[in-house]
């Protein structure tokens, strides 16, 4: 089946469903919306604790509820949202193929918005040694599960020869990260009647607390997983150098956050360094015409909010090159500098807009930099201690002085010196 729309969004998480919704509403013709789960709403569908807004009552809002929002939001704009449907290839500069429960399809669209989002990075993709037992999840898997079977969660595992077992989730897991999703894990694992033995992280004591009784092992790395069939322990390293080994049936590991970008680089977009999403400018176009990026799929996780926020700003850039406005030449490429990990958005024009960045471990005071061409355009240093699970916001003022004519922008970041 061969089909046109208007706007294409491939994603229905905070950032899709904001995209569209906005879309929609500003009349972009068919604005239509690919999901490939089952519903609708991204990670906040299997978040179940406060922290995603509140409601027009002000009672405060958990994922799920969040994620309902933000669907009915869309759907009363007038944008179709399609789930349980993949976009599995690229058919055109704007054509995508599409996997639907009624067959194969193709889909061509005057601009296309991808918010695919991010996922955690699995126990294969962190090369972590063992056998490959059932029983070890990622924060995501295990959210799903639980959410899916209540408390008494299970697991589908996959068996020599092709076989699938249902697991029982355990009785006794161990939490590896220190992130603040490590702590949803943790929540989540008591909620289900698991005793969690410890939380393994490699930060320091001072970036693993709210763990509450639960035994935090810092500066530890995992070593080894253990057990044949399922999991039985876990080998670990501590800070002096010696292996010692956890109990447990059920691994969790989280955090390692990864953007969902198969289909952006199967389209060629060029990832950004140090994030590996695409690179988009301030209005989150790509490098490709009539193809856009937002939310979390440009450089791991970030709050429900500032991805929706993205959407919404990316559906600004759409309605402007739906209605022929033209948009900015190429903008100069953000490079990062010292402990900077990564900084978004990736290309920077005329317009001064706001950056997002994070260092690669946590920083005492830093002295912020921008420079462009040898030439400082701000310098700053920042009260706190910036830490790597979470970005800082510099205002569109860091970028005012950028000339779209001139070299890459460099952002670094000096300690301060105590």
């Amino acid at each position: 089946m061969n089909r046109v729309v208007d706007v294409l969004v491939v994603g229905a998480g905070p950032a899709g469903l904001a995209a569209a919704a906005r879309l929609a509403a500003a009349s972009a013709g068919r604005v239509e919306v690919l999901e490939r789960e089952r519903a609708a709403g991204g990670v906040p569908r299997h978040c179940g604790h406060a922290g995603f807004g509140a409601d027009h009552r002000g009672r405060p809002l958990d994922g799920p509820a969040y994620a309902r929002r933000a669907l009915r939001a869309a759907l009363r704009a007038g944008a179709v949202v399609r789930t349980g449907v993949s976009a599995t290839g690229w058919a055109g500069p704007l054509a995508l193929d599409v996997t639907a429960p009624t067959g194969l399809e193709r889909i061509r669209a005057r601009a296309v918005v991808l918010a695919t989002g991010a996922r955690e990075r699995p126990r294969s993709a962190r090369l972590v040694p063992g056998t490959r037992p059932a029983g070890v999840l990622t924060t995501g898997e295990l959210l799903r599960t639980v959410g899916t079977t209540g408390t008494s969660g299970t697991v589908w595992a996959s068996r020599p020869g092709g076989a699938v077992a249902r697991e029982p989730l355990g009785r006794r897991a161990v939490v590896v990260g220190g992130e603040p999703v490590a702590r949803h894990a943790v929540r989540t694992l008591r909620a289900a009647g698991v005793e969690v033995a410890a939380v393994v992280t490699e930060l320091p004591c001072a970036a693993a607390q709210g763990f509450g009784a639960v035994p935090v092992l810092t500066r530890t790395t995992v070593v080894e997983l253990l057990g044949r069939g399922r999991a039985t322990g876990l080998a670990v390293r501590g800070r002096d150098g010696r292996t010692s080994v956890l109990r447990c049936d059920t691994v969790v590991f989280t955090g390692d956050w990864i953007p969902d970008h198969e289909l952006a680089r199967a389209r060629g977009l060029a990832p950004a360094p140090g994030t590996l999403g695409p690179v988009t400018d301030g209005a989150y176009r790509t490098a490709e015409p009539g193809i856009f990026a937002a939310g979390n799929l440009l450089r791991g996780v970030e709050p429900a909010r500032v991805a929706a926020a993205e959407g919404r700003a990316a559906a600004g850039a759409v309605l402007d090159l739906l209605s022929g406005r033209p948009g900015p030449a190429a903008g100069v490429p953000v490079l990062t500098a010292g402990p900077v990990r990564w900084v978004t958005p990736g290309l920077l024009g005329p317009t001064a807009v706001p950056l997002l960045v994070r260092p690669d471990r946590r920083l005492v005071r830093p002295l912020l930099t921008v420079s462009q061409d040898g030439s400082p355009l701000r310098r700053e240093r920042l009260r706190g201690e910036p830490v790597p699970w979470r970005s800082v916001r510099l205002g569109p003022e860091w970028t005012s002085g950028v000339d779209p004519a001139g070299g890459p922008v460099l952002v670094g970041a000096e300690e301060y010196a105590r």
